[in-house]
């Protein structure tokens, strides 16, 4: 489950004033975020449907948590090559406090693919934007590395791809993670921000291409749509 840590970056800057008859005109005030309880963000979820038409069976916010503990137990652990691609951990075992979330699944049995979809506010829109810039540095510099946990050794490879959601911002990319054991794994993740409002979803499956984009992009943006 991806979720939204960084914080990002707020400047300001100044330019030459120029003399003028009359004071320059102040800045507009922005509007309010947009809030969302847990139970807001459910009944969003509940209303995605597959490519299928199979709805997505809502996952409480308490077993999101749950979650969250076992994952941060799992990856307590981990040791990641190169080091610094450890960055992985955090992203996957953490959410911001003043969060509000809720998640959804479908599994299809013929094709071997779950869909995991999130949604979540915060109250600073720039924790968003921070989160994706995190994530498209990540990948950038942990193109290929491994990860050792639970006594199995976990070499993947990421790319960003080119595709987009109908949000202000959207990231994508294809992950392929092959274990010691010879089996493969491949997933592809997607984000779309919208104001304060960001949802993810991950497709993954033996046959997971870039190709699996467009249902990943309207699910996404059914959710975007409420912001």
């Amino acid at each position: 489950m991806t979720v939204f840590l960084a914080l990002a970056g707020c400047g300001t800057s100044t330019g030459t004033e120029t003399a003028t008859s009359s004071p320059p005109a102040p800045s507009p005030t922005p509007s309010p975020a947009k809030t969302y309880t847990d139970a807001d963000l459910s009944s969003i979820v509940g209303t995605l449907k597959d490519s299928q038409g199979r709805a997505l069976t809502v996952v409480p916010a308490a077993q999101i948590d749950q979650g969250i503990i076992k994952a941060k137990e799992i990856l307590k652990g981990a040791v990641f090559t190169p080091p610094e691609c450890n960055v992985f951990t955090d992203s996957n075992s953490q959410i911001p406090e003043d969060s509000t979330y809720a998640a959804g699944t479908t599994i299809s049995a013929a094709d071997k693919t779950a869909i995991v979809v999130t949604a979540i506010a915060l109250k600073d829109a720039k924790e968003l934007t921070g989160h994706l810039e995190a994530s498209r540095k990540a990948v950038a510099a942990c193109g290929k590395f491994t990860a050792e946990l639970a006594g199995q050794k976990v070499t993947t490879e990421v790319q960003e791809i080119d595709a987009a959601t109908g949000g202000d911002q959207s990231f994508a990319a294809l992950a392929k993670e092959s274990l010691s054991t010879g089996e493969t794994q491949t997933s592809l993740t997607m984000t779309g921000i919208k104001g304060n409002l960001a949802a993810t979803a991950v497709k993954a499956g033996p046959d997971v291409t870039p190709g699996d984009a467009s249902e990943l992009v309207q699910l996404i943006d059914t959710i975007l749509a409420h912001g």
